[in-house]
């Protein structure tokens, strides 16, 4: 109070109208102009000569006015002491300005209403400046929200969305309603959500300011999408984390062509290898026929180039036998029979299959498996072929002298398996392809030789139809590797097996035997060989005149091919059936279709028995033998 009284009224004064940056002066209640300095002059454009006297909604704008502001601000400043407000006022020239305005009331020691004191200031600038970052905002926007090609959006510093274009409502699937205050964890799919990925983004995100991954994606009705994903830190002006920027682009068809190109690519080799493996075999098979054909009555010859035949079609049948099991892979037709199987007894029948393989490598075999207490619940055959395919893949892979280890051990109730090898070991690159179909890790011309490429893609397919697992480790190229094979342990105990003394051999019963094919090579050696056995044979290459020498010579078995021209094998059954007047014959197909949906065709047509070329002597052998009639599918 002392400091105020020191100060002189008219330096005050003189204060109030010398101000420039702003409009001062005074209404009296009803709000009319009493006093106008230099600021409210050059702010308004109006002298004081001018202004005084007049209504102080002159400044005001039409709408203003119309809507009875000036009024109602008077009407609070005067309730509440005082009024602020921003909005539009008009100077001299009709030309508009943003204003800040401050009313406040003045009044007397005994509370009278004596005036207003008004201060008016141009903001004018800052808010030319609000409404162009205004519309620069707004105008990104629109342009991120029209963007349909990506999905744009934002999240919070703990991953939660908080923004969303039409984009991700297009690639993603849910509309902003749905998506917005949710994780964005809900894009990711389930294994990536338990290894910790949509964490893991932020983290390289939050410490390196930006996370680029590709990887699969899910959308809102559980499709997945191959994704890029580009998520960039947000920073505000002091350097704290403000969220993220996320920007995401659906690849799925660009997926979709690498695959089909990796696909083809595959295929192409994978016929270059299938006609090289073919040749393998074929190549001494000819070779051989020329040598007997040289040297007839060479007994030991002749007995030579037989076992090499035999040796040579082996491989050809089981070259048909992997094509077979490529289909079964790739139509999730593999069949598993399930019952207690000991690993041991698996371990040594594989074993007995790898043999020459590691043998003509000369390998050593290490093997520490017991032969009991490791019983899994399973397919004994399969999995001797899941073994046996590792074994080979061991010894083709190790340079001749290397060693192979087998060992088996218990792990949390699983049997875990190891095949462990000194060879050529598996590339970085590699790893994760090595059990696709057609992969050996190796360039065409360096797999000659290796098989066909579908050895550890079946042997994983068997693993994860006994509920297991088969992965491989190496430490890199020329250290070798480990495949692993982990396996649940069985309960149940095995049934003993019923020791049986093999059944003596018994001279075949001659039958009367047709064979119909219209390979004529097939058919003349088949009849040979039945010759050869004791039967009384006939032979058609065609369905029709099958059917006139079955007429005639009313066979006990007939040997019908499938693929004929003309007349089918499955239409020269159903007519052998519909023409039989009691007689009591079995037709039994010998064909190269195979697979399952075969067998169920050839039992529809009515065929009793259905064997796949080339047919084992011995199996054949057991059906023209067999007295009780019974089928075999």
């Amino acid at each position: 109070m002392e400091r105020a009284r020191l100060i002189d009224p008219l330096l005050y004064q003189r204060m109030v109208e010398q101000s420039r940056d702003y409009a001062l002066f005074i209404l009296d209640p009803s709000g009319r102009i009493m006093s106008w300095n230099l600021g409210a002059e050059r702010l308004k454009g109006y002298a004081a000569d001018e202004i005084i006297g007049r209504h102080f909604s002159t400044f005001y704008t039409r709408e203003a006015l119309e809507s009875g502001w000036p009024a109602h601000e008077l009407q609070v400043a005067t309730v509440e002491g005082r009024f602020e407000d921003e909005g539009w006022r008009v100077r001299k020239d009709g030309s508009r300005f943003w204003a800040n305005v401050i009313i406040t009331a003045l009044r007397d020691e005994e509370g009278k209403l004596l005036g207003f004191s008004k201060i008016t200031r141009d903001l004018s600038e800052r808010r030319l400046h609000e409404d162009a970052l205004r519309q620069s905002e707004q105008r990104f926007r629109l342009l991120v929200d029209a963007v349909q090609d990506y999905a744009i959006y934002m999240v919070d510093p703990e991953g939660i969305v908080s923004s969303w274009n039409s984009g991700a409502q297009r690639i993603k699937g849910y509309s902003r309603e749905e998506v917005v205050g949710r994780h964005f964890s809900h894009f990711f799919t389930e294994e990536d959500i338990a290894a910790g990925k949509p964490w893991e983004e932020l983290s390289n995100a939050r410490r390196s300011g930006r996370a680029e991954v590709e990887g699969w994606r899910v959308k809102k009705n559980g499709q997945r999408f191959w994704a890029r994903v580009v998520l960039t830190a947000v920073n505000d002006d002091a350097g704290h984390l403000r969220g993220f920027a996320k920007v995401t682009q659906d690849l799925s068809e660009r997926r979709h062509m690498q695959d089909l190109e990796k696909a083809a690519k595959n295929v192409n080799e994978f016929i270059a290898m299938l006609a090289h493996e073919l040749r393998n075999p074929l190549a001494p098979i000819r070779t051989a026929v020329q040598v007997m054909a040289k040297a007839p009555h060479d007994a030991e010859t002749v007995d030579a180039m037989r076992q090499t035949i035999d040796r040579q079609s082996a491989q050809l049948g089981r070259i048909v036998d992997d094509m077979i099991d490529i289909a079964r892979i790739t139509k999730g037709s593999l069949v598993i029979e399930h019952q207690p199987v000991e690993l041991g007894d698996v371990v040594r029948r594989a074993v007995e299959t790898a043999a020459p393989a590691i043998e003509a490598a000369r390998h050593a075999l290490d093997l520490d498996v017991p032969d009991s207490g490791f019983l899994v619940y399973g397919d004994r055959d399969r999995l001797t072929q899941l073994l046996s395919n590792l074994l080979n893949n061991a010894a083709r892979y190790t340079p001749p002298g290397g060693r192979i280890s087998v060992r088996v051990r218990r792990e949390d109730g699983h049997a875990l398996l190891s095949v462990r090898d000194t060879g050529r070991g598996i590339e970085p690159q590699v790893m994760d392809r090595i059990f696709d179909m057609f992969v050996q890790g190796r360039s065409p011309l360096e797999r000659v030789g290796g098989g066909l490429g579908i050895g550890l893609a079946l042997a994983r397919r068997i693993a994860e139809l006994h509920g297991g697992t088969l992965h491989a480790r190496s430490e890199g190229e020329g250290k070798g590797s480990e495949l692993i094979l982990r396996l649940p342990l069985s309960p149940v105990e095995p049934a003993p097996e019923r020791e049986r003394a093999d059944a003596p051999e018994r001279a075949a019963v001659p039958r009367r035997v047709l064979v119909v094919d219209d390979n004529v090579d097939a058919a003349a050696t088949l009849e040979l060989l039945l010759k050869s056995l004791g039967h009384e044979t006939r032979m058609a290459h065609d369905g029709v005149r099958a059917l006139d020498i079955a007429r005639e010579f009313r066979p006990e078995v007939i040997l019908l091919d499938i693929g004929m021209p003309g007349l089918d094998g499955y239409e020269v059954a159903r007519r052998l059936r519909a023409m039989n007047h009691g007689q009591n014959f079995r037709i039994v197909a010998i064909t190269g279709w195979g697979q399952d949906a075969d067998r169920t065709r050839t039992k529809e047509a009515g065929f009793d028995v259905h064997l796949v070329k080339p047919v084992d002597l011995r199996v054949l052998s057991k059906v023209l033998d067999d007295r009780n009639g019974a089928t075999l599918h």
